[in-house]
Formats: C-alpha cells, structure tokens, sequence
C-alpha cells in the first residue's frame, strides 16, 4: 500500500499476498533488521485518497511499517507527509518471510485501526475473515490469527502499540 519516493536510499520489496496469490508489491526503504522484526518505511501509493471513515489514506501518507518473523501481525505506524500520527493500522498475518530483499507477507484479512490518541480501537473485516474459510482450512492459523487480533487489541487499549514498535 505504499511505495518508495524518488529520493530514498537503498530499497526492499514488500509482497502482500492474499489467498495465494499477490495483493500489493511496492518498494520501500529498510530502515531496520534486528534479526526477528523488520522495519520499513514506504509513502501511501495508492491512486487518489482511500476514505475508510475513521481515517484516509492520502498522497503524502507515510508508513513505517514492522513485520516479525515471530509474530502473526504487521504494525504500520500511519503518518501525514508533514510528520503528524494519524494512527496505527494492523494485519493480522502470518510471519514475515525475508527472501533477499523481498520481504513477503501473507494477509489473514483480520485488521485493527489505532487512532493516534488511542481513542479509537477497531477490529476490522472480521467478516471477510469468516468468509475466508481459513478456519476449517487450516485450523490452527485461525487461532493463530484471532489470537494475535486480540493480543492486539488488548495492548492498544492498554496503550501500547507506541512501545511495541519503538
């Protein structure tokens, strides 16, 4: 969901895969690896402005974006292009595999959305999720799944996601 600007150093791709195949590839900077979780950074690429309701998505948009190799979730950490926390949206996915500089991620369709004040915790697409069929497909990823949604959640209401990935 995002792409590198013209002026960044050296990139990585992020492939985005859901139900198997390829959602979103876009390139972005790395900005760091400590052996477990990835972090890189990327401005919004999308055509125009995405209005989900409780935030847009815009040209400008900058996302530094953490993947663990461990962990069954991507946080991306939301800003404007002038610095300002719009807030934090989640993938609920399963582990971040790095093969040489393509790092790829498989979307499990569940999400969360962080407002910047922490205010605002919203589980999102629990009905695609459903509508997935992964639950009987592949049992214990589910769990795997709602677990780290509410893993999730219950840090982001304990105020949390700031120091998950600083």
């Amino acid at each position: 969901m995002s792409a590198r600007s013209a002026d960044s150093g050296p990139t990585m791709t992020v492939a985005l895969v859901k139900a198997g195949r390829t959602k979103i590839r876009y390139p972005a900077e790395p900005v760091g690896d400590d052996g477990n979780r990835i972090t890189v950074r990327a401005p919004w690429a999308a055509p125009g402005v995405r209005d989900f309701g409780f935030v847009r998505f815009e040209p400008g948009d900058v996302f530094t974006e953490h993947y663990w190799r461990d962990r069954w979730y991507a946080v991306k950490e939301v800003r404007t292009g002038e610095g300002r926390l719009k807030g934090w949206y989640c993938d609920i996915t399963r582990p971040a595999v790095l093969r040489g500089t393509e790092l790829v991620v498989e979307d499990l369709d569940l999400d969360l959305w962080v407002s910047a004040d922490g205010s605002s915790v919203l589980r999102l697409d629990e009905d695609e999720f459903e509508e997935s069929g992964l639950a009987g497909r592949d049992p214990s990823a589910a769990d795997a799944a709602v677990r780290a949604l509410d893993e999730l959640e219950d840090l982001a209401r304990a105020g949390g996601l700031a120091g998950l990935v600083s």
